[in-house]
């Protein structure tokens, strides 16, 4: 089972999130087009605390960085191990070798609309028509902070060397990252009157980004903090109703549509439909 769709958006400026996340420092170049599906290896912002580039000062400074979703480690020989690093779960993110060093030197925090989920469950269910068996089309969902505010999901970077390049080039070093995932067992949803929608995210998917609240961003990208133990401590799911979910269109399946009429809710899931 995957950790999550790997799948978010994303619409919001440069200077939109600096203002949300307290950011100090704005690299020239961190400037992308909203993005309403966001997928890995995409140039994704990630808020961080690190030195400044070039800074005789080592104060840590807030910033606004473009990163590349899917983590490459250090020691990795070619980068196409980022299609399969887009997660880190949360349960085993301090043990793992290619994210125990970045998880206590490393943290940042990905600026997101929202994210997108297929339901699982019944949607799973082969079907048979005319005679071969068919599976029914998973219906997605948008999963976004119930009060409007931006979403802030927990996510590591790391960065990567390429030895075929020569040190100077601008495409020597690459800068990626990867999304904390946690069980969504227990997150809670609200529930309209009438609503007979999903009453916990589990019921679209056992898995979910893990999202941080504004009293836990500064903890968790302060560089300083290096115990595992006490990070870990920060990896608490959101509380009951902070996020809520609605079904939206399925071309948000296509990588290659875009825009923001695809966070719009629909008044019902999509009818079924066969590949």
């Amino acid at each position: 089972m995957a950790d999550m769709c790997g799948r978010y958006a994303a619409s919001r400026g440069p200077e939109e999130i600096a203002e949300a996340f307290g950011v100090r420092h704005l690299e020239e170049s961190a400037v992308l087009p909203a993005d309403w599906n966001v997928a890995p290896t995409k140039e994704v912002y990630a808020v961080l605390d690190r030195p400044l580039k070039g800074s005789d000062d080592p104060a840590p400074v807030r910033q606004l960085r473009v990163l590349r979703w899917g983590l490459v480690p250090s020691w990795a020989k070619s980068p196409e191990i980022a299609v399969k690093m887009i997660n880190a779960r949360a349960e085993t993110v301090h043990e793992k070798p290619s994210y125990r060093r970045p998880f206590v030197a490393r943290r940042c925090l990905l600026p997101a609309d929202g994210y997108y989920e297929w339901a699982t469950g019944d949607a799973e269910r082969e079907q048979e028509v005319k005679g071969k068996r068919k599976r029914p089309r998973k219906q997605p969902y948008f999963v976004t902070p119930s009060d409007g505010s931006v979403m802030a999901m927990a996510g590591l970077y790391e960065f990567w060397r390429d030895p075929s390049l020569p040190e100077d080039h601008p495409r020597a070093w690459w800068a990626t990252c990867s999304v904390i995932t946690t069980e969504a067992e227990g997150t809670e949803l609200p529930r309209p009157a009438g609503n007979e929608g999903p009453r916990t995210l589990a019921d679209i998917h056992p898995r979910m980004p893990l999202i941080l609240p504004p009293d836990r961003w500064d903890a968790w990208l302060d560089p300083s903090r290096t115990d595992p133990e006490e990070l870990r401590a920060l990896l608490e799911p959101p509380p009951p109703g902070a996020v809520r979910a609605y079904p939206v269109s399925t071309e948000v399946s296509n990588v290659r549509n875009n825009g923001p009429q695809l966070t719009e809710e629909l008044a019902a899931p999509e009818e079924t439909t066969l590949f």
